[in-house]
């Protein structure tokens, strides 16, 4: 037996450093590099950690830890929700009557001296847009010495896509899921180009935001009652059907939702010009649903927020220099560490060395299973970002072993219409070392430069690593 090894082929299956097996394969050996690394980071006390969260607070009558039981609950909660356009609300202070001088903005605190370069530049555009400030220089001194507060969009139960920046003056959607009661909030995208989401605050920028204020938030209110509301839910569910996955991709999301606005704006008392206007510019812009799949992706998590004991991540957010998390159980809570930079393609004339680190609120759409997790839904989207159909799908793979839940809603039909993974576990993460996928935008470092590639990038598991460290000390471990 060991003379027959010795003298056959060598045939290994390699663990670990991929130089092992790369050695083998020189030498003419035929090895099998297996995809693994040590759970905890290979760090041994956090993956004790995650062991003694395994059996914490179990109950000899209930199968699973305490964590089990609550995160069943948060799950259920998820696949349970029903995110539908309610309303328009033509100014965000008729939502938040204290805004006053305030702007929300994307990710978690920030200062303005840590800012990064693209949401820096979407303030200055946003208090141009509200008349605080007549020039760029003014409106740079009136941020930096605290005449205009600012906070996160998610304290507020809104998102933003990028620098994610919400005035009091702008509108924003209206989104309540219908299961739970919750209501979640964003602004409306603004297409492509110089956009005030990727730091441009030109004069074409404050004329667009100005339209979107006096003529398509209006149409889009009057249309959206006369509809009764429009479910996103179920446009989101056929849209993964139709090659989106409702994050980087909304070619097929924003094609559905503009068969819903148009029935509705036609047969509303709207004036026809601004109609025509309304409809030409969603039709136009294939990102338009971005926003919408984003406060919808918020309206679901919110309601599987604050399970006491919960591991289930339900927000994962970027200010363009530290990635965050917020888990279920741990309240309000951001675990954050630096923002990677997305890995893909880049348009003519920009490289790595431009670009900002990652950025924007709507990796939400990831923790409720969709973009990164759905990836295998859009293999049109491996064409923007680099990669193959067969990687796309590896990726969905991938993410079923960081989840708690399999979503029928979003089915994913290369995978034979498999229920999509969803609820993302702070512990599965740590203990398979695999990091979440997100697809991405990606901004130059500069302000006013706008979109520069799209791509992929996996949220730090150093978010995951300081979450468990809470979890240990909530559950007395620690």
């Amino acid at each position: 037996m060991t003379a027959s090894l010795i003298s056959g082929r060598l045939a290994v299956l390699s663990v670990g450093l991929d130089s092992f097996g790369r050695s083998l394969r020189e030498h003419g050996a035929a090895s099998l590099q297996l995809d693994w690394q040590p759970p905890g980071d290979g760090d041994p006390v956090v993956a004790w950690r995650v062991a003694q969260l395994a059996g914490d607070g179990a109950d000899p009558a209930t199968p699973g830890s305490r964590i089990d039981r609550a995160n069943k609950v948060a799950v259920e909660r998820v696949l349970a929700a029903h995110p539908v356009l309610m309303d328009v609300a033509l100014h965000a202070r008729d939502v938040w009557p204290d805004m006053d001088r305030m702007l929300l903005h994307a990710g978690a605190p920030v200062t303005w001296q840590e800012m990064c370069g693209p949401m820096r530049g979407a303030m200055v555009g946003a208090a141009l847009y509200e008349g605080w400030a007549s020039t760029a220089d003014a409106a740079e001194r009136m941020l930096e010495g605290g005449a205009i507060r600012f906070a996160q969009c998610h304290d507020a139960g809104a998102v933003g896509p990028m620098a994610g920046i919400i005035s009091p003056s702008m509108p924003v959607f209206v989104v309540r899921n219908q299961t739970h009661g919750n209501v979640a909030y964003s602004n409306i995208n603004e297409g492509i180009g110089k956009v005030l989401r990727f730091g441009a605050n030109g004069p074409e920028v404050i004329q667009r935001l100005k339209w979107f204020e006096q003529v398509l938030a209006p149409v889009l209110k009057r249309a959206v009652l006369a509809s009764g509301g429009i479910d996103l839910k179920a446009i989101q569910s056929q849209a993964l059907m139709m090659g989106d996955e409702v994050h980087s991709r909304n070619a097929a999301a924003t094609a559905l939702f503009f068969m819903r606005l148009a029935v509705a704006a036609t047969g509303a008392d709207i004036e026809r010009h601004a109609t025509h206007e309304v409809l030409k510019f969603v039709a136009d812009t294939s990102q338009f649903f971005l926003n919408l799949s984003m406060a919808a992706a918020k309206a679901t998590m919110d309601a599987a927020h604050g399970v006491e004991y919960s591991s289930i991540v339900t927000a994962i957010a970027r200010n363009g220099v530290t990635t965050a998390i917020r888990v279920s159980g741990l309240g309000r809570q951001w675990f954050q560490t630096p923002s990677d930079q997305p890995a893909g393609l880049y348009f003519p004339g920009f490289r790595a060395e431009d670009a900002n680190p990652d950025l924007g609120d709507s990796a939400i759409t990831e923790t409720a299973g969709l973009g990164g997790f759905s990836f295998a839904a859009s293999p049109a989207l491996t064409q923007l970002v680099g990669g193959s159909a067969a990687q796309a799908m590896h990726y969905s793979r991938l993410m079923y072993e960081i989840t708690d839940g399999r979503n029928p809603a979003n089915s994913l039909p290369a995978m034979d219409f498999a229920a999509g993974p969803v609820a993302i576990d702070v512990r599965k993460v740590i203990d398979t070392g695999i990091q979440p996928v997100l697809t991405t935008g990606i901004a130059h470092r500069s302000a006013g430069v706008g979109q520069i590639g799209a791509g992929v990038v996996r949220v730090p598991m150093n978010c995951f690593v300081r979450a468990l460290e809470a979890l240990s000390l909530q559950s007395g471990l620690a």
